[in-house]
């Protein structure tokens, strides 16, 4: 089973001596990394948000299972969708899915194999190049790629739970969390009310994060990724949380009435 690019070409240049040159100038190889059980990055065009995913990217150890995770923006597919198996293509060359534990969170509930939902979704895509590239390309890396709908609270937290028993073994393995915050408000008002599920997130407080984002109408795109990788990494040991970078689309095309936010997280 292969997964071609749905949006290379579009969010991020389309050819592989291109794509490099994007990723080297947001990933630094002068800082300090560490392990981490998982990063918050954006899934904007990489002209928007490449920056604070690479920033953030940056700052961690890619290891060789990453599991990551976006929200379903096209509606196809089960309401917890794992890709079973096969290689993702893009620009840089193939990714392999890990088979072995896409079978063993397929094996738990709420999380059903279904390719169908990552056909056009672009919030997993974009992060394979930047897995590729920060790795150094290590031919070891894998993915497991899993978009969600939306699930009430009690269903996140038996994603968590059923992530954690999946990784509890799997020390280096990574979670990579894919979302946006909020979306085409003014840049006052998303930095007010990023802030909120910011906070949240830095507490390590899952619930707190899912009530407030539904409380205060906060258009992250991600909040269930956030809430399933957040029950998962506190059960996985997680201490701390950091932001990393915050900006939003008016830092780059100077509208600043009708912005999307962006923000770097490391959960470690």
């Amino acid at each position: 089973m292969v997964r071609y690019p749905a949006v290379a070409g579009q969010f991020y240049p389309g050819t592989a001596q291109e794509l490099k040159l994007y990723l080297s100038s947001f990933c630094r190889r002068d800082v300090p990394k560490i392990k981490a059980k998982a990063v918050i990055v954006p899934h904007a065009g990489y002209i928007y948000s490449g920056a604070v995913a690479g920033a953030t990217y940056s700052r961690v150890v890619i290891p060789e299972v990453n599991v990551i995770m976006g929200p379903n923006h096209t509606g196809l597919g089960r309401p917890a969708s794992v890709y079973p198996e096969g290689v993702w293509v893009t620009p840089l060359g193939e990714v392999p899915v890990n088979g072995e534990i896409a079978s063993e969170l397929t094996s738990r509930y709420p999380y059903e194999a279904d390719p169908s939902a990552h056909i056009y979704e672009h919030s997993l895509e974009v992060q394979v190049p930047f897995l590729q590239f920060c790795s150094g390309f290590n031919e070891e890396l894998s993915i497991v790629p899993v978009v969600f709908q939306h699930l009430p609270y009690r269903d996140c937290v038996a994603a968590g739970e059923a992530l954690a028993q999946v990784l509890a073994d799997r020390e280096d393995a990574l979670m990579v969390i894919s979302t946006d915050f909020s979306h085409y408000v003014s840049q006052e008002e998303a930095k007010r009310l990023d802030s909120l599920a910011i906070d949240a997130i830095l507490d390590l407080n899952p619930e707190e994060l899912y009530r407030r984002v539904h409380a205060y109408n906060i258009t992250m795109c991600g909040v269930i990724p956030a809430t399933v990788g957040l029950v998962a990494a506190k059960l996985l040991g997680a201490q701390g949380a950091e932001l990393v970078d915050y900006r939003t689309s008016g830092d780059v095309t100077g509208d600043y009435d009708q912005v999307v936010g962006y923000a770097g997280i490391i959960i470690y």
